[in-house]
């Protein structure tokens, strides 16, 4: 995507992600990740500035579902940068700080890599579209000794040239849910830039998309949106959010007829449901791809594999239909053409690509932020202008581990890693203590724990399941609250 995350490296996966406690063996099969892997935000198609090295698009940026190896633990800022190079991606490992947002040392970029490590350099051979009249219909040709032909032509008595399509088949979903996509392109001051997908929010012209498709606009870039007619408008950032990955952008003179798609519900999808994504994959508007549901709770992290990224974690749903790099910032829809989330990041299996680039395709693993999630992230981002996070208030490690969420010792910077009067502290938690559920779901590491949280609101009352000496306790904990990136 060219506006996505692909090509940038991120934290490996965790070893075991977070599953219902009822099955948790079910969960252990299908996330046995093989680290030779790599998982890439979708990386934005983009076209090369004045700056040598690839150039990262919003919507097609490297990300992946990982929890970051080790590193030190961070300080009480957030949110942490890309941890130490895992195995799946290039990101790095640290700890993260109180309240979910603390920073750690970021390692220095590998050498050969730009801005978005998986830019694509696309070599398209050929791209012949073959014009078939009627689209209906079939010929059947033989040979004989006058190299003559007979065609047989479907009947076009009354009623029967037309092809009826129910609002419940795939093309009936496409055909209403694609006026209300745009293809998103990004220009940064100095002429870097991607390309990406959104889509319609609302009737007052606000679109939602991925904060790393919208990225190179941020300070003083342009934005240009375009619908599936033909029809381009400019539009202006109206918030993004780093962590959680979700940025609002607003069309300039809107137009009247908007039509915003219905959100769904993504609490209740279930694994095997149909799904059906739209975006721009490697620059190509108006795609439409069709899989399942894969698995539900994969703990995902994905950075732009900058020296100075933030990492952004999700609670992702994982899906197999098709997604590339352009495709970010896209809708996720269900059978009912219901956006039930945001694709977001895409597994890589390495290098690979057309002529040797670092940019793979899909491989069958594609991420998407719950639309429940960012639903609310929108929200905030239209009022406030700012992303509000959910934090707990203590320094977890961001070691890749199928222990638990360890709070440290102390976050970098030499500041307590219970944050004093804070939510670990009133419900009882101290440094050393290991969490290993929330609620009912398993918490495997530092990054697992961090996407959890962010699924929840600030003020929410959370059960917490920890490790104490090797004993296990249980306590309450209401998530305080943070605002913005910083």
């Amino acid at each position: 995507m060219s506006t996505e995350n692909e090509g940038t490296a991120v934290p490996p996966a965790p070893s075991a992600p977070p599953v219902p406690v009822e099955t948790p063996a079910a969960h252990q099969q299908t996330t046995a990740y093989d680290r030779s892997t790599q998982t890439t935000p979708l990386p934005p198609v983009g076209q090369p500035g004045p700056q040598s090295g690839p150039v990262y698009a919003a919507a097609d940026g490297p990300t992946g579902p990982a929890a970051p190896s080790g590193g030190p633990a961070p300080d009480g800022s957030w949110p942490p940068p890309p941890p130490a190079t895992p195995p799946y991606a290039d990101g790095g490992a640290g700890a993260g700080a109180g309240g979910w947002g603390s920073t750690y040392q970021q390692p220095a970029p590998k050498p050969g890599g730009g801005r978005g490590g998986l830019i694509a350099a696309v070599l398209v051979a050929a791209l012949v579209a073959g014009g078939l009249g009627g689209g209906l219909g079939y010929t059947l040709a033989k040979n004989n000794d006058n190299n003559g032909s007979t065609t047989v032509s479907a009947s076009t008595d009354s009623g029967a040239s037309q092809v009826k399509r129910s609002a419940g088949t795939i093309a009936g979903v496409a055909a209403k849910a694609l006026p209300s996509t745009v293809t998103i392109e990004a220009e940064s001051t100095s002429g870097e830039g991607g390309t990406g997908t959104g889509f319609v929010f609302d009737t007052q012209g606000h679109i939602v998309t991925n904060n790393h498709v919208v990225a190179d606009a941020v300070d003083g870039g342009k934005l240009t949106a375009t619908f599936p007619d033909g029809k381009k408008y400019n539009a202006e950032i109206v918030g993004h959010a780093q962590g959680y990955d979700v940025a609002v952008i607003k069309l300039k003179n809107a137009p009247s007829d908007l039509k915003p798609l219905a959100l769904g519900d993504s609490d209740k999808v279930a694994v095997g449901d149909e799904t059906i994504a739209i975006g721009a994959p490697f620059g190509l508007s108006n795609t439409v791809t069709t899989g399942i549901i894969s698995a539900k709770n994969r703990p995902v992290a994905s950075s732009d594999g900058s020296s100075t990224s933030k990492a952004s974690y999700m609670s992702a749903l994982q899906t197999d239909a098709s997604i590339n790099p352009g495709n970010s910032g896209g809708p996720l829809l269900d059978a009912s053409g219901s956006v039930i989330g945001i694709n977001s990041a895409i597994q890589s299996t390495g290098s690979g690509g057309l002529g040797g680039t670092s940019q793979s395709g899909s491989i069958g693993l594609g991420f998407a932020i719950p639309i429940n999630q960012a639903k609310f992230v929108a929200q905030q981002l239209i009022k406030t202008g700012k992303p509000v996070y959910a934090k707990i208030g203590a320094s977890v490690s961001l070691e890749d581990s199928t222990q638990g969420a360890k709070i440290t010792d102390q976050a970098s910077g030499g500041s307590a890693a219970v944050e004093s009067g804070g939510p670990a502290a009133q419900a009882g938690l101290k440094p050393g203590d290991v969490i290993t559920k929330l609620d009912d779901t398993v918490i495997d590491s530092g990054p697992t724990l961090i996407g959890e949280i962010w699924t929840h609101k600030p003020g929410d009352t959370v059960k917490i399941t920890y490790k104490r000496g090797g004993e296990e306790h249980t306590t309450q904990l209401t998530l305080g609250s943070r605002t913005g990136d910083s």
